[in-house]
């Protein structure tokens, strides 16, 4: 299992390899750390979503901060879209994308088209 850990204090690093340390030696679980939101969304884009597992974030970060987070799915029934939202998601897109839906949430004025 592949788990993406963005935190910008690098003591986080070691501490998630020490209390981990038997998964990570077994192949259980792989660690990617990223130490600004910006590093672990080239991590993603470089080496795609497909084996992850699971993103944890730090909230407060210099730059691009934890707080944002949106869904993109196949399933766009209410039930899924309440539980994205009780637990924390942003928004809650569905497929398939409309990507100028998506440029006018994530991209400023200044910077579309």
């Amino acid at each position: 299992m592949k788990i993406i850990v963005i935190d910008d204090e690098k003591d986080v690093q070691i501490l998630f390899r020490q209390k981990f340390r038997k998964e990570i030696r077994s192949g259980t679980l792989q660690f990617h750390f990223a130490l600004s939101g910006e590093e672990g969304l080239q991590y993603l884009q470089l080496n795609g979503t497909t084996d992850i597992y699971l993103i944890l974030s730090d909230i407060n970060m210099p730059g691009m901060t934890g707080l944002t987070v949106y869904m993109i799915t196949a399933y766009g029934d209410d039930y899924n879209y309440r539980e994205a939202i009780a637990r924390g998601c942003d928004d809650y897109l569905t497929k398939p994308l409309n990507f100028e839906d998506l440029k006018d949430k994530i991209l400023p004025q200044d910077l579309q088209n």
